[in-house]
């Protein structure tokens, strides 16, 4: 399952990432909110596995879509006030990206069907 691991992958990635900004930047608020919001993409994929019904797998699939839209917001937002470098930035960006086109993908896959 691609989406599965590729969304606990990128969740352990921000784990490092917030213990960095928290432990050499001094930064906690931004990264506590890409903390919440990149590790639930993981979890909602996780729960969706379980969905009680085809909607409720969609809902829970829509909802890690949020959550990763609001992450990219996040990383935007680190890099433009300096927080995290370029490298940094747009490796975190570019696994983000092919995360929400994942999601896309399967969310318009499972309505049509």
């Amino acid at each position: 399952n691609i989406i599965k691991s590729k969304s606990f992958e990128f969740a352990l990635r921000v784990v490092k990432l917030h213990r960095y900004l928290a432990g050499e930047k001094y930064e906690f608020v931004l990264s506590k909110q890409l903390l919440r919001s990149g590790t639930s993409i993981g979890a909602l994929v996780r729960e969706s596995e379980h969905a009680e019904s085809k909607a409720d797998f969609i809902h829970k699939l829509s909802i890690a879509l949020k959550e990763a839209n609001e992450t990219e917001y996040w990383l935007e937002l680190l890099y433009k006030s300096d927080y995290i470098d370029e490298t940094n930035y747009t490796s975190h960006v570019s696994e983000i990206k092919e995360i929400l086109k994942l999601l896309i993908s399967i969310i318009k896959t499972s309505k049509t069907k």
